[in-house]
């Protein structure tokens, strides 16, 4: 197929970098300083945030762990990530070395409230010292069964603030927020408790893509689209969150969790919650945030039969090989998944989600298939059948953009059509690097703004649909874990699902 290039128009029109205001003077405070999250992303994106003048103008980053480190330890540890995971290398050493002054590390252990009184003590003296005043961001990075003890301590630790100060505190969650609905819930508990809905920020590291957030403005900005966003015109959707690296060294983890709860309650929910939305009132927060829990609310739950219908899960060849996984586990790598959303504007149209690990390709994209002509017009049936259907792809990883498949008639006499691409790329169309999505995360909770980050409501109702998928294949055996070849598309039996549907997934290459 052809490909026509699109780029951008005019000036930017309302330019993120040109209004750009600093976030208040803020200390943030990592738990889990010494683990891989911080190594391979928290460091990276605030040294980034540094070096692009989008971090506070007075602040202070204070790692909390377990480990005994003195802090030019902590800080060369810090420097080592950066020259394997920052994303503009190499690292400017004069940047470091003012960035590297800003890095405290302190000591304690997460449970019990020693280490929490004497963190207060150590914040108190970097502000009073550094007139930072008292902001502060708690970032909580460390194994989700230790969330609530940590929530619980700062709050017992005289850590956080309520609504009488003028200062602000904010947590940071990292996912998974909890392990089914029950959990999820126990931990909103334990949230709710200490902490009022606007000091909480559920992280998603996939709603700060910058074509996730696109997804938004692509719909509510163009007016040639909103007509056809319905069940009238569009056929069916694909959700697709892809990996082609396998569990090796996560053996353990992954068994525990395995693809339903890694990827489909969080990322792929969150995706199509923004696809399917209604028109929100405004831009803010909350009436973002309301309409994506209506479509939460509106998807038709799945039992007994409906599982097997509509569910096909898989795991790679060899997957029961690897460390830490358990003999004889049902924990699926790969899934795919029918889902229908029971409203107006969606009633009748399948949405397919599918993840995988251990696959052909790393691509994480949305695609919305129109419906076919009603009838042919070019007098032969041979040259509508040449003709596919409208496919809009958006594409959220590696190669962010938008691509938007149509029929042209071919020139020359005679009347053949074929299928040409008008591909849009946000790396050639502005010339930049796009921001890691921590990077916009990371200020959007210095500064306050939730848009980006799950609320409490949301999270049980994703747990609410997942949770019965989840135990169906953990206490029904008769339901059947397909196998795979490493480096296929996936199982047969998910070409299948989609196929019953009149149509194919999208390859993902």
């Amino acid at each position: 197929m052809d490909a026509i290039r699109v780029v951008p128009t005019g000036e930017a029109q309302g330019s993120f970098q040109k209004k750009f205001k600093r976030p208040d003077p803020c200390v943030i405070v990592i738990f889990g300083a010494s683990g891989d999250l911080t190594r391979r992303k928290l460091i990276p994106s605030l040294f980034q945030l540094f070096v692009d003048g989008m971090l506070p103008e007075c602040f202070r980053i204070v790692g909390f762990a377990r480990s005994e480190l003195a802090p030019e330890s902590f800080r060369g540890k810090l420097k080592q990530s950066l020259v394997e995971f920052a994303r503009v290398k190499p690292i400017s050493e004069k940047l470091w070395d003012q960035f590297a002054e800003m890095i405290e590390y302190h000591q304690g252990e997460y449970g019990g409230l020693d280490g929490y009184r004497s963190l207060k003590d150590k914040l108190d003296a970097i502000q009073a010292k550094c007139g930072l005043g008292a902001n502060r961001l708690f970032y909580i990075a460390t194994p989700p069964s230790q969330y609530s003890e940590i929530i619980s301590n700062l709050k017992d630790g005289g850590l956080i603030y309520n609504g009488a100060y003028t200062e602000w505190s904010r947590v940071i969650i990292e996912k998974p927020f909890g392990h089914d609905l029950d959990s999820a819930r126990k931990l909103n508990a334990v949230v709710t408790g200490a902490l009022a809905e606007n000091q909480v920020y559920r992280i998603d590291h996939y709603l700060g893509k910058e074509t996730v957030q696109n997804i938004l403005v692509f719909r509510f900005a163009n007016t040639i689209f909103e007509p056809i966003w319905n069940r009238n015109h569009i056929d069916h959707v694909q959700i697709t969150a892809a990996e082609n690296i396998d569990v090796s060294g996560r053996g353990s983890f992954y068994d525990e969790a395995g693809v339903v709860r890694d990827f489909f309650q969080n990322h792929l929910f969150e995706i199509m919650s923004l696809v399917a939305m209604e028109q929100p009132v405004s831009f803010q927060a909350d009436p973002i945030r309301d309409e994506k829990v209506k479509i939460l609310r509106s998807l038709r739950p799945m039992f007994g039969d409906d599982l097997k219908n509509n569910v096909i899960l898989a795991q790679y060849d060899g997957y029961r090989d690897v460390e830490g996984v358990k003999p004889g586990s049902r924990t699926p790598t790969y899934a795919a998944m029918k889902v229908m959303i029971d409203n107006w504007r969606w009633q009748g149209v399948p949405f397919f989600l599918r993840a995988g690990k251990a696959l052909s390709s790393r691509v994480t994209e949305v695609s919305i298939h129109f419906k076919r002509i009603p009838f042919c017009l070019f007098g032969h049936d041979e040259v509508c059948q040449q003709l596919s259907p409208n496919v809009l792809n958006i594409r959220i990883q590696p190669d962010e953009g938008i691509r938007l498949k149509f029929g042209c008639k071919q020139p020359g006499e005679g009347m053949a059509v074929r299928d040409v691409i008008m591909d849009f790329s946000y790396s050639e169309a502005f010339e930049a690097s796009t921001p890691d999505a921590y990077e916009r995360l990371l200020v959007d909770a210095m500064k306050g703004e939730q848009t980006l980050f799950s609320r409490s409501d949301a999270v049980e109702h994703a747990w609410a649909y997942i949770t019965p998928v989840i135990k169906g294949y953990e206490e029904d055996e008769s339901l059947t874990i397909h196998s795979y070849d490493k480096g296929t598309d996936g199982p047969d039996a998910a070409a299948k699902l989609v196929f019953a549907s009149g149509s194919r997934w999208e390859p993902l290459g």
